[in-house]
């Protein structure tokens, strides 16, 4: 719905399965569970701050390799009728389940995606996306700001998060494949992850 009104004509370049799966219909959720082969988390200095982040489905301080996760997105309409898509990642690591959400709405007017992160919202950032010439999709972050409360605060270049995401899919393992990278100049890597995951019924 929202990828789709956002990509215009290069939604048609997505990979069949990816323009499947991003079509996202309102009351029909995309659900899918995997294994991502590997999790970083950011330096061992932050580790106090991402225990916080916990609490509200953000960050988290876990590292790890082949750990099941599983994935929803549901469309939906929001309090002022907006179409709006909210994420559900969930981490099964072995001494913890951690949550990594978000809500996305679409600003057609400046050509961006809206991402809240965090559930409460803790942080946003725009969004930009487009397709790559094998088919994969790639999402880039630019401004962010603090969310407190009601009020969203901006942020400088040097405390923001470089996201960078491209969702593909294996035609010969038949399986999308994910990878996830969070990186600040100052600190370095914040998070990365990357896997695969194939739907399922809910």
């Amino acid at each position: 719905m929202i990828y789709e009104t956002m990509l215009g004509n290069n939604f048609n370049q997505l990979h069949p399965k990816l323009q499947e799966r991003y079509r996202l219909p309102l009351g029909q959720p995309f659900h899918a569970q995997g294994t991502m082969q590997v999790i970083h988390s950011g330096p061992r200095f932050l580790r106090p701050m991402y225990h916080l982040f916990t609490k509200t489905d953000f960050l988290f301080p876990e590292n790890g390799e082949e750990i099941p996760f599983t994935i929803m997105n549901t469309a939906r309409l929001n309090n002022e009728k907006e179409a709006e898509v909210y994420w559900e990642r969930t981490f099964l690591f072995p001494q913890a389940t951690r949550k990594f959400n978000a809500t996305m709405t679409v600003d057609l007017e400046r050509q961006i995606v809206k991402d809240y992160l965090g559930d409460p919202a803790l942080f946003y950032s725009d969004l930009k996306m487009d397709v790559t010439n094998d088919g994969s999709l790639m999402i880039r972050s630019a401004d962010q700001r603090a969310v407190i409360g009601q009020t969203e605060v901006a942020l400088p270049k040097k405390l923001t998060g470089r996201v960078v995401v491209t969702e593909g899919y294996d035609d010969v393992l038949d399986v999308y494949t994910i990878h996830v990278s969070i990186y600040n100049d100052l600190i370095g890597r914040m998070m990365m992850y990357a896997g695969q995951f194939t739907p399922c019924a809910q």
